[in-house]
This record gives structure tokens, C-alpha cells and sequence, in this order.
């Protein structure tokens, strides 16, 4: 979903009674089902760890190229209930956001 049109999005598709899924946590508040993607969160964790080495003397050529390990996931039961939809408990016990 394209984070600038996401409001004109869910709304058309929540009209038409379809879900939307995006990737950041901001698109649920919005109204999208659901959303998973990375933690903004531990890209910022992991920037600082390379400006640190990066400040101490460590070469940018020498440092491994990393990778963010953690997603992070929204559920917003209110657009579920509007679409007629039962999210499992499974999926909202794994959730990090649940929009009541």
C-alpha cells in the first residue's frame, strides 16, 4: 500500500468490503486490517550500532552488511468487525498492536 494514498485507499476498500494489508503500523490506525513489516524501531537500533563503528575508527568497507530480524504486526479488529471478519487468536496473541 502507498503510505500517501492509504487513507483514500482503506476507506474505498473497507467501502467495498475488501481488507487491506500494509506494511508499517501507522497504515492500522489508518484503517487497514492488518499490517507486517520491520521495526522502525531496530533499523534505528541497528544505524547506530554502524555510526558507532563507523565514529570509532572501523572502516565502512569492513562492516557486515546486517539485516533487521524483527516485524512487527498490527491487527485493527475494528475494521475486522466492519468487513464481517474473525480474526484467530493465534494471529492477535502474536500481534505487537491490536486496535480495538
Amino acid at each position: 500500500m502507498v503510505t500517501s494514498q492509504a487513507q483514500f485507499i482503506n476507506d474505498t476498500a473497507r467501502a467495498k468490503k475488501l481488507p487491506t494489508m500494509g506494511y508499517e503500523q501507522s497504515l492500522v490506525a489508518q484503517g487497514a486490517l492488518v499490517s507486517y513489516g520491520v521495526s522502525y524501531y531496530e533499523i534505528g537500533r541497528l544505524s547506530a550500532k554502524y555510526v558507532q563503528r563507523v565514529l570509532t575508527g572501523t572502516s565502512p568497507q569492513n562492516l557486515p552488511v546486517e539485516s533487521v530480524s524483527r516485524f512487527v504486526m498490527a491487527v485493527n479488529l475494528k475494521t475486522a468487525r466492519e468487513l464481517g471478519l474473525t480474526i484467530p487468536q493465534a494471529v492477535l496473541m502474536r500481534a505487537d498492536e491490536v486496535i480495538q
